[in-house]
């Protein structure tokens, strides 16, 4: 009796040794897991380590102007620019006093709802092009004066799924699009076409080596073996990455087919926010000095495995590649 008690009272000694030593190597595992997620979110969420997944696109043959449909008349996309200055959103504009030299330049490219009323010493008056997202167009129409009237003849590109600004959908959108551009004469209204949305997405994954999602699904009973005209299936194609073009790639790739020298103000490189200190937290609009942090925003987008977000790190990633090729420079911060 005594013997079987010692006996028993080992095995559950034994027992408790190798729960305890299961419960150590799952610590350890954990630990090492969040040490190398804390590493791995300030690098590219798309770019493949293998670079032969990479297809690297020359754009000056890839851009073309007939993907542009009026939005208003029968204007054509014909604005060609020998050097562009690109003014980003982000608040590293403030304070550097780049409006005179903004404005010299000859094409200034600019974003959404930035406006220039208020902060013309930093990013000018001048805009010759402005590409502006379905979610925007509602704050761009309601101050048109602002964004669309300042001073000289303004280009504008609306980008989005085509269901929402398509010539073919006639949504509200679309018509509170159509009638911006009917009442100011010096406004040239262009929307994206589908075939050309399609090229834009298509480009990304090319460029980022992430792997094409297949569009041969059924979509309440509708079977979609293509992009089609409603742009549900450019929606499928992001499904499994979770990843969404931004005003950014789209304002960089119409950048490089139009300008044959770029100049861009504000932007961060991809290892901006994973740098050590930790840089000052700054704005990520220069006009919302309460919005969010910048850096925040570039991290909850580009780890985050749930739910659309855009990939800015990834984005200017390949944007450091292109620099390379596209004559294209970068100030406050230099890159």
């Amino acid at each position: 009796m005594g013997q079987r008690l010692v006996d028993k009272q080992g095995q559950q000694s034994q027992r408790m040794v190798i729960f305890g030593a299961i419960f150590l190597l799952m610590t350890l595992l954990i630990l090492y897991s969040s040490n190398s997620g804390s590493e791995i979110i300030y690098g590219p969420f798309h770019v493949a380590t293998n670079h032969h997944s990479i297809k690297t696109t020359d754009l000056r043959k890839w851009a073309g102007k007939d993907g542009y449909v009026a939005v208003y008349g029968n204007k054509n996309m014909t604005l060609h620019c020998h050097h562009c200055a690109l003014v980003t959103s982000s608040s590293h504009v403030l304070g550097t006093h780049s409006g005179p030299e903004i404005d010299r330049t000859e094409c200034v490219i600019r974003m959404n709802d930035a406006p220039t009323f208020g902060y013309e010493a930093d990013v000018g008056n001048r805009t010759s092009l402005r590409v502006v997202a379905h979610s925007s167009v509602f704050r761009v129409a309601r101050r048109p004066g602002e964004f669309l009237n300042r001073m000289g003849n303004t280009v504008v590109i609306f980008w989005g799924p085509p269901n929402k600004i398509g010539k073919e959908a006639k949504g509200t959108l679309y018509r509170l699009i159509q009638r911006v551009s009917m009442t100011y004469s010096n406004l040239s209204s262009f929307a994206i076409a589908p075939n050309k949305m399609r090229r834009f997405d298509n480009l990304f994954q090319k460029e980022t080596g992430r792997d094409r999602v297949k569009t041969n699904v059924f979509f309440k009973g509708i079977h979609l073996k293509h992009e089609s005209q409603t742009g549900l299936s450019l929606h499928f194609n992001r499904q499994k990455s979770q990843s969404w073009l931004s005003t950014g790639w789209f304002t960089m790739v119409i950048a490089i087919e139009i300008c044959d020298n770029i100049k861009v103000y504000g932007m961060v490189p991809s290892s901006h926010c994973g740098r050590k200190p930790q840089p000052k937290k700054m704005p990520y609009h220069y006009y919302k000095p309460r919005g969010p942090d910048e850096c925040v925003m570039y991290l909850q987008n580009e780890r985050s495995r749930r739910g659309p977000h855009h990939r800015f790190i990834t984005e200017k990633h390949v944007f450091a590649r292109w620099a390379k090729q596209y004559n294209i420079t970068f100030t406050h911060p230099t890159w």
